[in-house]
C-alpha cells in the first residue's frame, strides 16, 4: 500500500486487495514454516497448531496423536490461506493484463518461498556448514521475496510506475528483507525474549544455519560451539556458553555489520532518479526500524 501511494496509485481498493493476497500468503508461510519446524508457538503464543494441539488433550487425546492433529490442522489452514490469496487478486477488479503481472509477481513469491524453504531444511540436515554467501541467498530466497520485494514490486506496478521505478523499489525490498532476516537471526540468539515473544535457545537447539553459524564454523572458537550446538536438550548455561564464543569469535560483529551493509544497499536503490520524494519518505524510515529491531 506504501509503494502503490506514493507512486501515485488512487483505487485503493484494488489496492487493498492485492495487499490482502499477500498479507495471506504470508499467514501460509508462517503456519507451514510452524510445521515444519514442529514449533506450537509464533509470536509469544500459541499457534494454530498449538490450539488444536491443546484442544485434543483437553478431550482426552495422548500427546503425540495430539500435536499430530495440531499439525495437520496448520497444513489445512495454510493450504486454505494460500487458495484465498489468489482468489483475492482475482476479485481485485484489475484488468486482464494489470492481473497477469500480479499474478508473475505472485508466483515468483510462491516459487521462491518454496526454494528458500527447501534450502532451509537441506542446510539442517546435511553435515558440511554452508557458506555465508549461501545461507544469504536462502535467507533472501525463503524471507526478502515474498514480505519485502515483491509486495513492493506488485504495489509499484499496479500504480503504473515505470520499470526504472519498479526495479528501484525491487531492489530497495529485497536488500531490506535480508537485512531483516540477519537482525531476526540476531534476535534468536541474543534477543531480549520478553520483547520478541519468542524463545532464544530454540535456534540453537535446532542447530540453525544463520549467518552467525556460518561466520563461526570458520573460526577457532568453532571447536566449542560445535560441541553444544543442535543439542535438542541444550541448557541455559550451555546456551550461554555458545552465546559467549559466538561474540568472541567476532560472529555477532559480523553479523551486524552484514545486515547494515544490506540495509545501505537498501538505501541506494531509494535514491534512485526513477523514484518520487514521497516514495523515499515512505521507505527510508523503515531501514532504521529493521536495524534498530527488538522484536
Amino acid at each position: 500500500m506504501g509503494a502503490y501511494e506514493s507512486l501515485g496509485g488512487t483505487d485503493f481498493e484494488a489496492a487493498a486487495h492485492v495487499g490482502a493476497a499477500f498479507e495471506l500468503l504470508h499467514t501460509a508461510l508462517i503456519v507451514h514454516d510452524d510445521v515444519i519446524d514442529r514449533d506450537f508457538i509464533r509470536r509469544g503464543g500459541v499457534n494454530v497448531s498449538g490450539v488444536y494441539r491443546d484442544i485434543a488433550q483437553t478431550a482426552g487425546i495422548p500427546i503425540p496423536a495430539a500435536e499430530h492433529r495440531g499439525l495437520s490442522v496448520a497444513v489445512i489452514a495454510g493450504d486454505l490461506a494460500l487458495f484465498n490469496a489468489y482468489r483475492l487478486i482475482d476479485r481485485s477488479g484489475v484488468g486482464e493484463l494489470m492481473r497477469s503481472r500480479l499474478h508473475d509477481i505472485f508466483d515468483e513469491a510462491m516459487f521462491a518461498s518454496a526454494a528458500g524453504e527447501l534450502l532451509d531444511v537441506d542446510f539442517s540436515q546435511l553435515k558440511s556448514m554452508p557458506t555465508v554467501e549461501e545461507v544469504v541467498d536462502m535467507e533472501r530466497l525463503k524471507t526478502a521475496v515474498y514480505s519485502f520485494e515483491s509486495p513492493v514490486e506488485a504495489g509499484a506496478v499496479l500504480a503504473g510506475a515505470s520499470d526504472e521505478a519498479v526495479r528501484a523499489l525491487a531492489g530497495f525490498g529485497r536488500n531490506i528483507g535480508i537485512a531483516y532476516q540477519i537482525v531476526d537471526d540476531l534476535l534468536g540468539v541474543f534477543g531480549d525474549e520478553a520483547a520478541t515473544g519468542k524463545t532464544t535457545i530454540g535456534d540453537l537447539r535446532e542447530g540453525k544455519r544463520t549467518v552467525l553459524i556460518a561466520y563461526a564454523s570458520g573460526r577457532p572458537e568453532w571447536i566449542e560451539i560445535s560441541r553444544w550446538l543442535g543439542l535438542p536438550d541444550l541448557t541455559w548455561e550451555q546456551a550461554a556458553v555458545v552465546r559467549r564464543s559466538l561474540e568472541d569469535c567476532g560472529a555477532r560483529h559480523y553479523a551486524e555489520e552484514l545486515a547494515r551493509e544490506f540495509a545501505n544497499r537498501a538505501a541506494e536503490e531509494l535514491a534512485s532518479d526513477a523514484l518520487p520524494d514521497r516514495a523515499r519518505a515512505e521507505f527510508e524510515p523503515i531501514i532504521e526500524t529493521v536495524l534498530g529491531r527488538v522484536r
